[in-house]
């Protein structure tokens, strides 16, 4: 998987800021939001909850200019805080600057979503690349471990803390995303197998269903597994060499869909932007990081795995 040549030019800045407590995150990020709104920037909080609910309250009246999302919510598959929160809310602010603090990483994150968290901050980069935007990143020092803030100083270019705004020496998002293309786990659970084709591609949509409704989804997460699976395996028909294998099954937390095929994503941003309004193909991947609850991937000249996680209402 190999990254876009070169950083991110002048008119791009992403900045990584450590707190540990209410106090430090406040010093950071207020100002930040503050002087965005005193240039005339549209500008985006996009925290967990308790983090946003701090940020508001110290900005009073002044946050009523400011947009807000949850990013537990918003956010709880990383691979769709680019295009559905951050890319939106530049799109729809295209002729201006933004200025958008996105904090994607928390406590209480799986180590299977920070892999996509650490892929998502490496993309930014790319994603952002000759845009006029600013994105601040704040990290919790206090209660995140020593190896996702090490890695953190690799996916942002500019560290803010009181002494100013500084660049990061180890800068290498390139290597974070290599890093994280790694095989997925073996599952531990019983496997249900399907093999697919063009004669047997209607015979997706019918697996998901079965094993969607005996692992407890709602009708409207089963369609909606429907439509990612199907995204998936058509591109395997289409551009993988015409066939894939469909595994499914069942986590404490999770129904977990998986497609296989020869294919590979030479792109590092496949799936994690949304394509131009006029462009044509490129929106499969990004449906389904809308779709899922968490997307993991691994690709090589060898082939593409994708697995796919959707929260079980019912155990």
């Amino acid at each position: 998987m190999s990254a876009p040549a070169g950083l991110a030019p002048a008119g791009f800045r992403h900045e990584l800021a450590f707190y540990t407590d209410a106090a430090s995150l406040l010093a950071v990020t207020v100002p930040f939001v503050r002087e965005g709104l005193a240039a005339g920037d549209p500008v985006l909080v996009a925290t967990p909850g308790p983090q946003l609910a701090l940020i508001r309250a110290a900005l009073g009246a002044t946050g009523d200019a400011v947009g807000w999302a949850d990013m537990t919510e918003a956010g709880r598959n990383p691979g769709r805080i680019l295009p559905c929160v951050l890319q939106a809310f530049a799109d729809r602010h295209a002729d201006r600057r933004v200025r958008i603090i996105g904090e994607p990483v928390w406590a209480g994150r799986t180590v299977e979503e920070y892999r996509a968290c650490a892929q998502h901050e490496a993309a930014i980069n790319w994603a952002f690349a000759g845009r006029a935007a600013s994105i601040l990143c704040p990290y919790d020092a206090g209660r995140l471990g020593p190896g996702v803030l090490a890695e953190a100083r690799c996916t942002h270019p500019l560290l803010v803390d009181g002494g100013g705004c500084r660049r990061i020496a180890g800068y290498a998002p390139a290597a974070v995303t290599e890093r994280h293309n790694k095989p997925l786990p073996a599952p531990a659970e019983q496997v249900a197998v399907l093999r697919y084709d063009l004669a047997t591609l209607p015979q997706v949509r019918r697996f998901v269903a079965e094993h969607g409704l005996s692992a407890g989804l709602a009708a409207d997460r089963v369609a909606d597994l429907q439509i990612a699976v199907t995204e998936l395996a058509t591109n395997s028909v289409a551009h993988a060499g015409g066939a894939g294998t469909l595994q499914a099954w069942r986590t404490d937390r999770h129904l977990v869909c998986e497609i296989h095929d020869d294919g590979r994503l030479a792109d590092p941003l496949a799936g994690r932007v949304a394509p131009a309004h006029d462009g044509i193909g490129g929106r499969g991947l990004v449906i389904v990081h809308a779709l899922c609850d968490l997307v993991l991937l691994h690709t090589t000249a060898a082939g593409t795995t994708v697995r796919l996680h959707m929260l079980r209402e019912a155990p």
